[in-house]
């Protein structure tokens, strides 16, 4: 273990291993969130209560009723690197941290009772045995499936509608029966409400307090693991066509071929100024990553400027238009060719 690794620099911190960080649950930043989701099992009557510890990511691995938390959650300062690596905390507030570990409880719940050997539960969610997909292809209006994490989360995989379905019929004060009235999806939440009931007092048959790959076990520096977490976020990302980008921005006035001749601040310079508010924008509405938003902006910054364009004003008018455009954009990539990362 490293004891100065919290007042080093970024750089510098990058090149700590994970096994060095020393890192425990006790006394962190997520235990009472863990408190709070034992409270909320309670309340629901389950005497169950998975077990956790911390690794690279959020999972919850097959045959064990228990969830593992991200590393960066045990500390500020691993919660600050995050952020400046990714731009953003996935589970960083207390309500999204609450979110994540309800739809991880429901994996362990099934975990611990086997749920998925039920007919029941096979013929409410669909053949557990089925492939992983490498991508899938959401349908944002169906209503069939509850809606609780990004990226219409419970159309992925039967193991995740489950746990989707228990997040939503877990959570407090989350009304189910009137904001899924009329909605197939209802029947779901009733057969999880059925279920839960009935394993209500009872002792699970899985009681394995096995962990999978903790933070203490793995070898890999803190550089390696976010060099391999941008690439996979950048390597499939949603582009703009010139066309769109031409038509939101003129052309530089003279520019053989431009559609529209009007002068004004480059476009680029523009999306520069104003990259943050637009990412935290189109994030919020489409789900996307702000990581790989980030390449989308840049690659687009760098066409607006070999396109020459200019931006004919500079308000929030025109922010919300690219954020619109962007956002329709990547909501063709997500339900066309979204590639799928396991929670």
């Amino acid at each position: 273990m490293r004891a100065d690794w919290p007042d080093l620099n970024d750089h510098d911190v990058l090149d700590v291993r994970f096994c060095e960080l020393g890192l425990t649950i006790e006394g962190s930043w997520v235990e009472p969130r863990i408190a709070q989701l034992s409270d909320e099992l309670a309340a629901r009557g389950l005497s169950f209560r998975p077990h956790y510890w911390l690794s690279s990511e959020w999972f919850s691995p097959d045959g064990v009723p228990g969830v593992a938390i991200p590393f960066y959650l045990a500390h500020p300062r691993l919660m600050r690197l995050e952020k400046a690596q990714m731009l953003e905390v996935e589970g960083g507030t207390p309500a999204a941290c609450r979110k994540i570990l309800r739809h991880e409880a429901g994996h362990a719940v099934q975990h611990a009772w086997r749920l998925q050997r039920r007919e029941g539960w096979r013929r409410t969610f669909g053949n557990p045995s089925r492939a992983y997909p490498t991508t899938y292809r959401p349908n944002p209006a169906s209503q069939r499936f509850v809606q609780h994490l990004r990226q219409y989360y419970a159309q992925a995989h039967p193991h995740e509608d489950f746990a989707e379905t228990f997040a939503v019929w877990l959570a407090p004060r989350s009304q189910w029966r009137r904001r899924y009235a009329g909605w197939p999806a209802l029947k779901k939440l009733e057969f999880v409400d059925e279920l839960m009931r009935e394993l209500r007092g009872t002792v699970p048959p899985v009681r394995t307090r096995r962990v999978v790959e903790p933070v203490a076990s793995l070898g890999q520096t803190l550089r390696a693991h976010y060099t391999s977490k941008q690439a996979h976020q950048a390597s499939d990302r949603p582009t703009i066509p010139d066309r769109d980008l031409q038509r939101l921005f003129a052309a530089e006035p003279g520019r053989p071929g431009a559609p529209i001749r009007r002068s004004g601040p480059p476009a680029a310079a523009f999306l520069r100024r104003h990259r943050g508010e637009l990412r935290r924008m189109v994030a919020r509405f489409t789900g996307e990553s702000q990581f790989t938003l980030e390449q989308v902006l840049e690659d687009v910054i760098t066409r607006c400027g070999a396109l020459e364009l200019r931006a004919p004003r500079d308000d929030r008018r025109l922010r919300v238009d690219f954020a619109l455009l962007l956002t329709v954009r990547t909501v063709h990539f997500h339900y066309s060719r979204r590639n799928w990362v396991a929670l």
